[in-house]
């Protein structure tokens, strides 16, 4: 597996120097947190850059200039939530238009197409993106963009996003990836042929479950400003000290990225050979169906675990008999987090085409130690 920058500066070195040159006045090596809703003007009408905060904020344009790098992207729009950024992205979008939904996503992505963007004239279909010739035979006329999340919540499913943004292309329809899971530390979907990244910040990138967040990271010149007019018009933007906070975590992401993986492959490993356990969902072991592909399009299969043990009410036990890992919704911190999404993160697809099993287990692996974890685990599932 290999680089995923590519660039002349490397993914370390440009999560902490992008956009984050020290302040020129002090000398402040951390980017201010600039806790202001307007700026002055020296004369009616002329702004030095912004009016208002709303339309931007120094400590907010350091950590899209951060994000933006790190991707590989030429614009990065910060949100106040990753659902906030998927919002602003579809009202792109106009009634009439269809969306192409992979059949593997976030139970808030789906409803927030079901029941929000549905009534209001947004069509949808989902279909298994793992086959790139069922995402062409499903491309309708109107279809205006395909999402794909890679790896997938809660299945981790691997979709070939070179494949499946020829796919959308041939039929003149745009490629959103949610990168939350892997990040730009492990996959990079623009250098792939996606045309916009997606991603809950809340998640890997902010990585201490302090903050609410959300971006999307584009070099589509159609998209920029359609994008950023929407920023402020909408207006679902975040605060300074969340930018701060997440400008942070990008620092030290491609470290904790490589032990939220390391350990995710030992407990996978791990729950592979419990006899209590059915199937164990993560792209590391090479029993996975999207195993190869994996290796070839990320540079780490990433810190979370799926597995389905004999029934729901096992399901239930196992996750409320953890002591480290700690029964919650979320992921991507530094502590490691059991959750059952059929009843919680996942509720808002029952009695969809994409209901998630009541049996299936989910983990966010920190970066405790994996010996720890394993003992954790065992003793739930007893």
């Amino acid at each position: 597996m290999g680089d995923p920058t590519g660039d002349a500066m490397r993914f370390e070195t440009a999560a902490i120097h992008a956009g984050q040159d020290p302040e020129p006045v002090y000398g402040s090596v951390n980017v201010p947190i600039y806790q202001t809703s307007t700026y002055v003007q020296e004369e009616v009408g002329t702004p030095k850059v912004w009016d208002y905060a709303r339309g931007g904020n120094p400590t907010r344009a350091a950590f899209e200039a951060a994000l933006a790098a790190l991707e590989g992207g030429e614009r990065c729009f910060a949100f106040a939530s990753g659902m906030a950024a998927e919002t602003t992205l579809l009202l792109t979008l106009r009634p009439g238009d269809h969306v192409l939904l992979a059949d593997d996503v976030y139970g808030g992505t789906y409803r927030l197409l079901s029941k929000v963007l549905g009534p209001w004239g947004l069509a949808f279909d989902t279909c298994d993106m793992t086959d790139p010739r069922t995402v062409e035979a499903a491309i309708r006329a109107n279809t205006r963009i395909v999402w794909v999340e890679t790896p997938s919540n809660p299945l981790l499913k691997i979709v070939d996003i070179a494949a499946v943004s020829s796919a959308a292309h041939a039929g003149g329809a745009k490629v959103v990836v949610d990168n939350t899971f892997a990040t730009p530390a492990a996959q990079r979907p623009l250098a792939l042929g996606a045309d916009v990244v997606v991603h809950s910040v809340t998640k890997f990138i902010g990585g201490h479950s302090d903050l609410i967040g959300g971006a999307l990271v584009t070099s589509d010149a159609d998209l920029v400003e359609p994008v950023a007019f929407l920023v402020n018009a909408v207006g679902a933007v975040p605060g300074p000290m969340d930018c701060y906070l997440a400008l942070r975590g990008l620092k030290t992401l491609a470290m904790r990225m490589e032990r939220h993986a390391a350990s995710a492959g030992a407990i996978a490993a791990f729950l592979d050979s419990h006899p209590k356990v059915n199937q164990v969902y993560y792209p590391g072991l090479p029993g996975h169906p999207g195993h190869d592909l994996a290796a070839r399009q990320m540079t780490g299969f990433g810190g979370v675990v799926s597995f389905t043990v004999g029934s729901a009410v096992e399901a239930l036990k196992v996750a409320r008999r953890t002591e480290l890992f700690f029964l919650a919704e979320s992921l991507g911190g530094v502590e490691s987090l059991i959750e059952v999404p059929g009843p919680m993160t996942h509720a808002s697809v029952a009695g969809s085409p994409i209901e998630v099993s009541p049996e299936l287990i989910r983990l966010s692996v920190g970066v405790e130690h994996p010996d720890d974890l394993i003992e954790d685990l065992g003793r739930a599932l007893g």
